[in-house]
């Protein structure tokens, strides 16, 4: 397993127990708990402290995104997994580094993580919410950006 997935997963975990108690547990103390255990060694820590700090200073932006791109399923209502494979693919997605985590790379490893910790259909609800994003939200940009 390559270490960035490996440290997807752990975040993914994280957010999951973190998300679970409504947001009254310590993070911090739940992902450096994670990673010695799900992760000792990894070479690039700060990449997973990233994402962390990342979805938590965007969370409310985040799921409003979500809110938009699946105006059916209210946030609340979506599984604990699935919001929180949604919440790493979109933060990598809009407001991560594009050299580092390029938006395909960003929507295939949300579909991967779904494939292994969601259910029979995460991958496919993971898959639309995070491609209308990118057709709407990132392509564009992209394009501007290519044209400019």
């Amino acid at each position: 397993m390559a270490t960035r997935h490996l440290v997807r997963t752990i975040v993914l975990q994280s957010l999951y127990e973190w998300d679970f108690y409504k947001h009254e547990t310590d993070l911090e103390k739940i992902m450096e708990r994670n990673l010695q255990e799900f992760g000792p060694g990894i070479d690039e820590p700060e990449f997973a402290w990233r994402i962390v700090q990342g979805i938590v200073a965007h969370l409310p932006e985040i799921d409003s995104v979500i809110a938009k791109a699946a105006p059916e399923w209210p946030v609340e209502q979506i599984a604990i997994i699935d919001r929180n494979v949604l919440r790493i693919g979109l933060y990598e997605l809009i407001y991560a580094n594009k050299e580092e985590v390029p938006p395909k790379v960003a929507i295939n490893e949300a579909i991967e993580i779904a494939k292994g910790y969601g259910g029979l259909n995460t991958p496919k609800f993971v898959n639309g919410v995070l491609g209308t994003v990118y057709r709407e939200l990132i392509a564009p940009q992209e394009e501007q950006t290519t044209n400019n």
